[in-house]
């Protein structure tokens, strides 16, 4: 099961890492506004956000298979209709497509946490860093992918790939669907206790289930925080290098080291929660980030090499508090509510990171980039605060196989 959604999530991520990736440009292009461009990436998170809902929805009542084949393969019609508003010069065509891009993006959260299902309590944290780190193979495969496809196409080159995208994720959604045999979540529910009685049990909403539950509820924050911070001193780094004169190659070499921190050490991450605590990785991935913020700060106005290790300590601090916060959610959860908190959590997730992305713009415009990375690195304290403390609640009631 942990290979077959690997693969699939490795095949999907070069849909993620270059689709995406042009989307602005090229609905800048068509549109002939940079604005219009920026809402690309808006209407993917949008998408994104509604359907992380829709597919845990349809993962609660029939499964993990046809929800993640339904997720790729709405991912793939929206690619393919990018491609076909870019060939025909309509950016609005383009802007909904991806809307329906997003239910690629979406599939792939989801395949972390399903990952989880059949995953002994002690190795939950290391099979959602395993999924993870596989992204790190469509981000290498990806721009290689790119180049002929972008040559191949018979329209724009943008439109070529975009189309790799659409290829992209189909290949993943057949690879789900021939391979996720048993389903992983319905043969996790067919072995609880009392399993024939699952489906009449009343659920309580997955909302109260979060903020009721301290360490679904700390998991949840720490998620929410981590996208929003990571994405907005992510997204402007290249703007404050470009306005420093760094060449596009030096501005992609910094975005490499942030995406290779990001999933590369995603299965280390999830080793160590599993045997020292998810909270404890969890506190770790948010000091990470906030001595990334002050790096940011520091560096500022210097070289670029310094803002590269700042957004290399931001790409693995982001990769502990997703691992972990996964985690934590995964194990609170009641095992019929799990589909439907993971995907509430994933909506955050995606809603958090936009509004981090506009943030992080206001401030840059009305401040500095400096006053952007203190930003950063002041939001995680609170967070970080409560994190320590929910850990030492939790010590004395630890138990054996469990975590911290």
């Amino acid at each position: 099961m942990l290979l077959v959604l690997t693969i699939a999530q490795g095949v999907a991520g070069i849909a993620v890492a270059t689709a995406a990736a042009v989307g602005p440009v090229a609905v800048a292009a068509v549109s002939g506004s940079a604005a219009l461009g920026g809402a690309s990436t808006t209407s993917l998170v949008l998408g994104t956000a509604a359907s992380a809902l829709v597919i845990a929805r349809i993962a609660d009542r029939a499964g993990r298979r046809p929800a993640l084949m339904l997720g790729y393969l709405t991912g793939a019609a929206g690619a393919g209709l990018a491609a076909i508003g870019n060939a025909t010069g309509s950016w609005p065509l383009m802007l909904f497509a991806f809307l329906a891009f997003g239910a690629g993006n979406a599939a792939g959260l989801a395949a972390r946490f399903a990952a989880t299902d059949l995953a002994a309590p002690h190795r939950r944290a290391h099979a959602v860093g395993v999924v993870m780190w596989a992204t790190t193979l469509g981000a290498v495969a990806g721009p290689a992918l790119a180049v002929p496809a972008a040559h191949g196409s018979p329209w724009a080159p943008a439109a070529g790939v975009l189309l790799l995208g659409a290829v992209t994720f189909g290949l993943a959604a057949l690879v789900v669907g021939a391979g996720l045999r048993p389903d992983p979540l319905l043969l996790a529910r067919k072995q609880l206790p009392g399993a024939g009685v699952v489906a009449a049990v009343r659920r309580s909403p997955s909302w109260r289930m979060l903020w009721t539950t301290p360490r679904a509820r700390v998991g949840m924050i720490g998620l929410a925080l981590a996208q929003l911070l990571m994405v907005g001193l992510m997204s402007m780094t290249p703007v404050h290098l470009h306005h420093d004169g760094a060449s596009f190659t030096l501005i992609g070499l910094v975005v490499s080291v942030h995406m290779a921190g990001m999933f590369a050490m995603a299965p280390a991450f999830g080793w160590l929660a599993d045997r020292t605590g998810p909270l404890l990785v969890l506190a770790a991935g948010l000091l990470l980030i906030a001595v990334a913020g002050g790096t940011a700060t520091a560096a500022a106005h210097g070289t670029s090499v310094p803002l590269a290790g700042a957004l290399a300590l931001l790409g693995l601090g982001w990769s502990a508090a997703l691992v972990a916060g996964s985690s934590l959610v995964t194990e609170a959860a009641p095992p019929e509510q799990r589909p439907a908190v993971q995907g509430v959590v994933d909506a955050i997730m995606s809603l958090s990171g936009a509004a981090g992305g506009v943030a992080a713009g206001l401030i840059l415009t009305v401040t500095s980039y400096a006053a952007l990375g203190g930003t950063v690195a002041v939001l995680t304290l609170p967070v970080l605060v409560l994190v320590v403390a929910v850990a030492r609640n939790a010590r004395p009631h630890r138990h054996r196989g469990g975590s911290t």
